[in-house]
């Protein structure tokens, strides 16, 4: 591809709000340009910006710029107002979604030791990282939930394949149970393709281990426009 359609393409994607996939960018040209060629481009507009303080990522619904994290620190003084972090609960529930979904309600209340409260699943529902995807069958038929796109677009994930590994820790030790080793990925895994071992048994509920799985989670979505905390969730 020659230099002017790459700077059209560039072009798009700065100017764009939402991110933009491979097909919406095609439409940016009257001749017939393959995906294969603005694949290739992308790669290239992705290069040339490796020493600038944005960059060019891939994510679950298209491509997108953004600022580089090591910009933080002098982007957060243009808002010197420090946003609320969520809540230790907001942050295991979500935990717990991300890695074990799709999973119901009471299998959360199960692995927190505690239950969660309306408030809660409101808060990550509102946000738009989770969702109901399904109902269990089972008595009462309650909603599966599991995490959404905009989780991995606010996160810069391609799919749930690339959330953080677990540790294989000695607080960690039912990490099998609630990481990835409860879910098979294809190569362009989404929330409708995983494929959960629904008769995985969950032996491990110990505090710790989902503190670290939180710890975990907490790393990525450090600052990720947090709403206010939830103060009713029930005290451990």
């Amino acid at each position: 591809m020659d230099d002017h359609n790459k700077r059209v393409i560039e072009t798009a994607l700065l100017c764009a709000q939402e991110p933009l996939t491979i097909t919406e960018l095609s439409r940016l040209f009257v001749e017939d340009i393959s995906n294969a060629d603005i694949d290739e481009a992308l790669v290239e507009i992705q290069r040339a910006w490796d020493d600038k303080g944005m960059e060019l990522v891939h994510i679950a619904t298209g491509w997108r710029f953004q600022s580089r994290v090591s910009m933080r620190e002098f982007l957060d003084r243009l808002t010197p107002e420090k946003p609320p972090k969520y809540s230790r609960a907001v942050m295991e529930t979500l935990a717990i979604i991300a890695y074990r979904q799709p999973v119901t309600r009471g299998e959360i209340e199960e692995i927190r030791g505690v239950a969660v409260s309306s408030n809660v699943m409101k808060q990550l529902e509102d946000r738009g990282w989770v969702e109901v995807i399904g109902h269990k069958d089972t008595i009462g038929r309650p909603g599966l939930y599991a995490t959404t796109k905009q989780f991995l677009d606010d996160l810069s994930l391609t799919n749930l394949q690339s959330l953080p590994m677990l540790e294989d820790a000695a607080p960690m030790a039912a990490a099998e149970h609630l990481g990835q080793a409860v879910m098979e990925f294809d190569a362009n895994a989404t929330v409708e393709t995983v494929v959960i071992q629904q008769d995985q048994v969950i032996e491990e509920t110990e505090e710790t281990t989902t503190v670290e799985i939180t710890e975990e989670v907490s790393e990525v979505i450090e600052e990720v426009t947090p709403e206010s905390e939830d103060k009713s969730d029930e005290a451990k």
